[in-house]
């Protein structure tokens, strides 16, 4: 979904610029929030591991001892043994190599629980992590222990550091959003969700939201490009600025169904802050969670309710998507081109740590204390700089009010591939 220059959809792109609406006035917040997945997914990915597994080249992992053949003694990092190697230069960050001590939580992480996300990266890994990833899906089944020890033999920690060398960053969050809709629009549900006209590539910007809502030529362009119709227009405006979300619809038989629409294109005009144009009316600051806030705000100014719209001309179109048990229990395609994984993916910008990285992630805030490993599986035009990274939190209501509260300071730890 990119206003980024990544060729992949990125599942929170549209606007990692567009957080901005909810986020950018009140400084881009979002939390951490597992959804729970359903007892079939659960069951369905044990068997089509298992099957995946029986199905595997057996990949032998590393021997875990000292130089010198004898055990490693418990509480000993070999990885913190030996020197370290030289920094490493990237477009946009410093990566300062360290020992694996410098990790905070690194012995307390459940890394099982980020080995679903590091299998998902491995089904388009670039080509320094591909080498390992036969001996990352022979590991799902394994402990967190053997897991963190297969880690330190095989990988080095290095901390991500901007150019001019600092280590401090900032942590942002996103989610995938569920909203009810109709396949028909009436009884309340009259906010169109549009697939991308086919006249899109005719002028560049294209329609800004006004003339999508006022000019014929543009109404004319979009119309029977309808997906369904949403029934809140704030609702439908969180979901541009998501990039995706799932939409729990009725169809026209009257049965129900839950899709997800994923990020297709944009109009390519500017992205403005909704929750800034209300500040610079003196409406104040929105209060987390803001696409709340904002209803409530709208529920109190009806007859303003256009007008802030109309604020950001940026308009988002999207693409249908089936919705199996499955897939239900990840997030939207990042721009890796990888399903997201709930609390252990991050958007990154790719000038600072490439997809595929696995990063070790440390931030502490009022919205949550985070240690762990995360994959660096997606992007976005907001997400800038050496130590900044977008937490995907996951979907629905408990999620989006988890990710519109982090705001907090970030510290990351590339963790790559050691040269033998």
């Amino acid at each position: 979904m990119n206003t980024s220059s990544s060729s992949a959809p990125s599942a929170s792109s549209n606007s990692k610029a567009m957080i901005g609406s909810w986020k950018a006035a009140a400084s881009l917040k979002r939390p951490r929030g597992l959804s729970p997945l359903r007892p079939s997914w659960r069951k369905a990915s044990i068997i089509a591991i298992a099957a995946f597994l029986a199905a595997c080249t057996s990949v032998p992992l590393p021997p875990m001892s000292t130089p010198g053949g004898a055990p490693v003694p418990a509480g000993v990092r070999p990885g913190d043994a030996g020197p370290l190697p030289p920094p490493r230069l990237l477009q946009k960050s410093r990566w300062v190599p360290v020992q694996w001590s410098e990790l905070p939580g690194f012995e307390e992480d459940s890394l099982f629980e980020a080995w679903n996300a590091w299998i998902k990266s491995c089904e388009r890994p670039g080509p320094v992590f591909a080498p390992l990833c036969g001996e990352v899906r022979r590991l799902s089944i394994a402990s967190s222990q053997e897991q963190r020890a297969w880690m330190v033999a095989r990988l080095q920690p290095y901390r991500v550091e901007s150019l001019q060398g600092s280590a401090e960053g900032l942590l942002t969050s996103y989610y995938e959003p569920v909203l009810r809709a109709s396949r028909r629009p009436g009884s309340g549900y009259e906010v169109p969700v549009y697939r991308t006209p086919a006249t899109l590539g005719s002028r560049k910007p294209w329609f800004s939201r006004q003339e999508i809502d006022t000019l014929p030529e543009a109404r004319s362009a979009l119309r029977g490009r309808e997906i369904a119709w949403v029934d809140d227009p704030v609702e439908v405006m969180s979901l541009h600025i998501q990039g995706s979300g799932r939409l729990n619809i009725t169809e026209l038989d009257g049965s129900q169904r839950v899709v997800r629409v994923a990020y297709a294109g944009s109009n390519e005009q500017p992205f403005r802050s909704v929750t800034q144009w209300l500040l610079d009316q003196g409406e104040g600051k929105m209060v987390a969670p803001w696409v709340e806030s904002t209803k409530a705000w709208a529920f109190r100014n009806p007859q303003r309710v256009q007008q802030m719209l109309w604020s950001n001309p940026r308009y988002t179109f999207f693409q249908e998507q089936p919705l199996s048990d499955f897939d239900a229990g990840f997030g939207p395609k990042g721009a890796q081109g990888v399903p997201l994984t709930p609390g252990r993916s991050i958007a990154v910008d790719p000038g600072s740590i490439p997809y595929g990285t696995p990063v070790w992630l440390a931030s502490r805030g009022a919205a949550a204390s985070l240690q762990k490993l995360v994959l660096a599986q997606d992007t976005g035009s907001a997400i800038v700089g050496a130590v900044r990274a977008d937490y995907f939190a996951g979907t629905g209501i408990d999620a989006g009010q988890l990710a519109s509260r982090v705001n907090q300071p970030l510290r990351l730890w590339a963790l790559w591939p050691k040269q033998h």
